[in-house]
């Protein structure tokens, strides 16, 4: 049961960080101009020497930012409520933790994987349509990866909410 928490919590954390860097940097996207790379993130895009943030309010930049924002907080909660389940808080007894832990990293992959899906729907349209040389960049593959993780880390701690549920019976027939 530690084993699978402990492989919980190592992917979570590792998850939480990679969903941080994705979300704060400025390379989920790169593209052409004028014989010039640029590149743009959820918050800024940027031009050779200088980045700007987007004054307008996108809308699929707006749902990926809040997405991921939310996406962030389920599983550091996630993370903290799996620390409690990992050294036995003894607080809220009647509240599993190791299932809610489980739940919230569920929940923070099905959040990733939502901003992720709704950013590369209308990029693929949108830019794949205007311009010829672009490609997503590794900001937004790192949102991917922390997608796989948080996946991973709800898995492992539902493996053992059941292994700590349901304990195997010896029965010696």
């Amino acid at each position: 049961m530690y084993s699978f928490m402990g492989g919980g919590l190592f992917c979570a954390g590792v998850g939480n960080i990679l969903l941080i860097v994705s979300t704060a940097t400025d390379y989920w996207m790169q593209y052409r101009q004028s014989s010039n790379y640029m590149h743009q993130g959820l918050w800024r895009y940027c031009m050779p020497g200088k980045c700007f943030p987007h004054n307008d309010s996108i809308a699929h930049l707006d749902a990926t930012r809040a997405l991921m924002i939310l996406s962030l907080l389920a599983c550091f909660i996630g993370i903290i409520i799996g620390i409690m389940a990992f050294i036995h808080y003894s607080s809220f007894d009647r509240f599993d933790k190791t299932f809610a832990a489980g739940i919230l990293f569920f929940i923070s992959c099905f959040l990733v994987f939502l901003a992720m899906a709704v950013y590369t729907g209308v990029t693929i349209n949108y830019y794949g349509k205007r311009y010829g040389n672009w490609r997503f960049s590794w900001s937004y593959i790192i949102g991917w990866v922390s997608v796989v993780l948080t996946f991973f880390s709800g898995i492992f701690y539902l493996c053992a909410y059941r292994m700590h549920e349901c304990p195997r019976s010896t029965n010696s027939h």
